[in-house]
């Protein structure tokens, strides 16, 4: 088994995360500094991170949170700042959050171990729909929303073709709906920059079909059999 991957199905990071640590060379195999792309044999090897022996995890944890703004994340903010980690149980196992939301982005995210599933819903190529509440700051057009919808330019580089409902529109703001499948950084917000507007309000409320209801801000529960189920098979 690849070294990213074992550390992905140990819950000890995504594979992304897990790149990082092998870069970063605290990642060893026997005791000694490994590289990407080096196998593990899972049977025999003795696998560290940061000295601490590393052990595949039996049983995964899945958690659904209703991020409010303020919070980072991250396990660990390097500016003190208050991470989604502050919002778990005393009793929750050691958990990363899938993706991310940042700052001042309230809504749904993920928690869990499990670094296969944490690579399935954010890897580009597996086009995971992710859904939005956005309000504006400026009313949207018909122009803005068909631009919008065909993929705009993103740091030189257009976005795909994506799902953009208007929900309502007033005098000073618009309420929309965005559905995106790839989460480059601050996805959303650029996308309404490109078109000449502002996010005012930014809120994850779907990953696939999995919604938040039942969960107020700030809330965090852990998700039932059907919706383990269900993300592990889209």
């Amino acid at each position: 088994m690849r070294i990213n991957k074992f550390l992905a199905y140990s819950g000890v990071a995504s594979r992304r995360a897990a790149d990082e640590l092998i870069n970063d060379g605290v990642v060893k195999i026997n005791g000694k500094v490994c590289s990407l792309g080096d196998d593990v044999d899972v049977s025999s090897d003795k696998v560290t991170v940061n000295g601490k022996p590393v052990n595949v995890v039996k049983k995964y944890d899945y958690y659904i949170m209703n991020k409010p703004k303020g919070y980072v994340c991250t396990v660990k903010d390097d500016k003190g700042r208050k991470t989604v980690m502050d919002l778990l149980p005393t009793n929750a196992k050691r958990l990363f959050p899938v993706g991310r939301l940042d700052y001042d982005t309230e809504g749904l995210l993920i928690l869990t171990n499990d670094g296969e599933l944490t690579y399935k819903l954010t890897h580009p190529k597996n086009e995971v729909p992710k859904t939005y509440l956005v309000k504006t700051e400026k009313p949207v057009s018909d122009e803005d929303l068909s631009k919008l919808r065909s993929g705009v330019y993103i740091d030189g580089v257009k976005t795909k073709k994506c799902n953009v409902r208007l929900v309502e529109s007033y005098k000073d703001g618009a309420k929309l709906h965005v559905t995106i499948s790839e989460g480059k950084n601050r996805q959303v917000r650029k996308m309404f920059e490109a078109v000449g507007n502002c996010v005012d309000f930014l809120k994850r409320i779907k990953i696939g079909d999995l919604t938040l209801t039942g969960l107020d801000r700030g809330e965090v529960r852990q998700l039932n059999a059907r919706e383990i189920d269900y993300l592990l098979n889209l």
